[in-house]
């Protein structure tokens, strides 16, 4: 069973169709819609360390892709008046890679690692030092020729970002004096973002669209924001350039993005547990199997709106298909299609 992942437009991953949402990322915190509880510490944080003049404390923000936490760094840099480097855990290929970015940092500086539960283990070993002293020992040489040079570093802030809390080593998690975890959009949060968008892009989209297309983005901004745009192409040639609540829905029903946020693939993988396994339980990797992708991407990408949703459970046997996702496909639990 083939099925084109990378074009889902559903797909919390950072597609390169994203590029151009640069003005749609809020600059502020006042700006930044949604995750209250986030934004109410972070802005008491923030003010204590200018106060302080000093470098806010090394943060972590986890949570589900897509959610802002790039941006909430960006936010942060901003808020404090200092510059922010971006990278992530993978591009760190080798310890010297890392020193470099560190020492070209100023004094508070931001370094945002995402995805920093993929840090090589020899280039998290130069972050502990780094973050607890702010200096870092580098080996020059090798053999009996070999010396270490101790180099100091500014007071700077790391930002980690990671969909795999997990997976952080305990010493690196131990190191970040203020973790903050991203919840899923609600609807209203997500109608906010896209009424924003809207104006921004200078799409008329009335609160009835707005509604439309706020509740089949999966609780995710990222996801809003691209349906948003696919939704104004078919509104500019259908519907006289307006986006209205039937205009979203004949262009969300055309992508197959059904009235949950759900597309064709979240269907399949739901439908071939029923059909094949009496909807469980069924392991991860025979699921990954049955529909041709990664364990991994089924683990952090699909499942957490499914099970936000009540459609799956996780149990230490295996997935299950819950009723309420019987009942959305239209098929009893004999498995026959419901009239």
């Amino acid at each position: 069973m083939e099925m084109d992942y990378e074009n889902r437009v559903v797909s919390t991953e950072y597609l390169p169709e994203d590029e151009g949402d640069n003005p749609l990322r809020p600059k502020t915190l006042s700006e930044y819609i949604g995750q209250a509880k986030v934004k109410e510490n972070l802005s008491v944080y923030i003010d204590a360390a200018k106060i302080r003049g000093e470098a806010l404390d090394h943060v972590l923000l986890y949570g589900p892709p897509g959610l802002g936490k790039t941006t909430l760094s960006q936010i942060i840099a901003g808020e404090m008046g200092v510059n922010i480097r971006i990278t992530s855990g993978p591009a760190l290929e080798r310890p010297g890679d890392l020193a470099a970015l560190l020492t070209n940092l100023d004094s508070g500086d931001v370094l945002f690692i995402d995805e920093i539960h993929r840090l090589p283990r020899t280039v998290e070993e130069i972050l502990y030092p780094a973050m607890e002293d702010f200096a870092i020992d580098i080996i020059n040489g090798k053999g009996q020729g070999a010396a270490s040079i101790h180099l100091p570093l500014p007071r700077f802030t790391l930002i980690g970002a990671t969909t795999r809390a997990g997976q952080l080593s305990a010493p690196l998690r131990d190191r970040f004096g203020v973790v903050l975890r991203l919840e899923l959009y609600t609807p209203e949060e997500l109608g906010q973002i896209v009424s924003r968008s809207a104006k921004i892009l200078d799409i008329p989209c009335d609160e009835d669209g707005t509604i439309e297309i706020a509740s089949r983005a999966r609780g995710t901004p990222r996801i809003a924001n691209r349906l948003l745009k696919r939704v104004r192409d078919f509104a500019q040639v259908m519907n006289g350039g307006v986006i209205t609540a039937d205009a979203a829905r004949r262009a969300l029903d055309r992508m197959e993005v059904d009235e949950l946020g759900l597309d064709m693939v979240d269907r399949r993988m739901l439908e071939a547990m029923i059909k094949h396994y009496n909807g469980g339980p069924v392991g991860l990797d025979t699921v990954a199997a049955v529909i041709g992708e990664e364990s991994v991407t089924i683990e952090d990408v699909y499942e957490p709106y499914l099970m936000q949703l009540g459609f799956l459970s996780r149990t230490p046997r295996g997935r299950v298909v819950l009723p309420a996702a019987y009942e959305h496909l239209g098929i009893d639990y004999t498995g026959q299609l419901t009239l």
